[in-house]
């Protein structure tokens, strides 16, 4: 990796934890210079405003989650082995990058509308085309896949959400096993 690429990933790393504590509109472009240790002159270098900067990090990282959804929800293994999969992928995201989960979760509104709708670069619609695989592959009942998806998320993001404000405690991926049986219970309804 060239210098330039690794003080760019560097940028956006320490904005992500500034965009994280403070939020985009609370970190200014002097913070983040500091925190990576150049000056701003050299940060405008590399990113025009902080808004690019965090445009550059939803993007990028939007998509990679989506990748991995893909990934494990297309994979052969089955059915509850998948979402059992895709439920740990979520909770140890949650857990092992809680910067990035609440960057994601708390600016997904802002850069939607930015985000192509290809399942390789958005999550929701990764986790659309792995329920709609599913009833082709008559794994699970015909039915919405949207809806699907939007519940899916649901069991995954509101228990988080809980673990933010301290209603749940522990890891949220100790609940994995319970939010893969709701999500199970969600696409097999008896």
């Amino acid at each position: 990796m060239r210098d330039g690429a690794r003080t760019r990933e560097r940028i956006c790393a320490e904005a992500l934890a500034l965009f994280a504590r403070k939020g985009v509109d609370g970190a200014t472009v002097r913070d983040i210079a500091q925190a990576v240790g150049v000056s701003e002159g050299a940060l405008y270098r590399h990113f025009r405003s902080k808004e690019e900067i965090a445009r550059e990090i939803f993007a990028t990282r939007y998509a990679a989650l989506a990748r991995d959804v893909l990934e494990i929800g297309m994979s052969r293994d089955g059915l509850e082995a998948r979402i059992g999969a895709l439920a740990r992928r979520f909770t140890g995201l949650f857990d092992n990058e809680p910067a990035l989960f609440a960057f994601l979760l708390v600016n997904q509104h802002q850069h939607l509308g930015e985000v192509s709708g290809a399942a390789a670069e958005n999550p929701v619609e990764a986790l659309r085309t792995v329920f709609a695989e599913a009833m082709a592959r008559h794994e699970i009942e015909p039915g919405d896949a949207d809806l699907l998806a939007a519940m899916a998320l649901g069991l995954v993001v509101q228990p988080a959400v809980f673990r933010i404000y301290g209603r749940l405690t522990g890891s949220l991926g100790q609940h994995a096993p319970q939010i893969t049986r709701a999500l199970m219970a969600t696409l097999r309804p008896t």
